[in-house]
């Protein structure tokens, strides 16, 4: 199962999500927010968007927003946006 490990806030809408299998990659929420759901149009304030935090490996807003990141892993390998660390011998 894929985790999200560590989020980084990149600019705008865009975090660099690095996951539990070594790979990392830059997520843009955009369209996510475009969605204008309850639970996203908050994200649409910058303050309120570099709230995120990760719990159980999920990315998530103090909202009840959470986001799956075997999902997120998923679009980011489709968009080839997604990238693996080299192992050192």
């Amino acid at each position: 199962m894929i985790k999200i490990i560590r989020a980084q806030y990149i600019q705008q809408k865009i975090l660099r999500l690095y996951f539990s299998d070594n790979s990392w990659g830059d997520y843009d929420l955009q369209a996510v927010c475009d969605r204008q759901t309850e639970l996203v149009v908050p994200l649409n304030d910058e303050q309120y968007f570099k709230q995120f935090f990760l719990e159980l490996g999920a990315l998530c807003w103090r909202n009840g927003l959470e986001l799956s990141p075997s999902n997120i892993h998923r679009k980011l390998e489709e968009q080839q946006k997604l990238h693996y660390e080299s192992k050192v011998a």
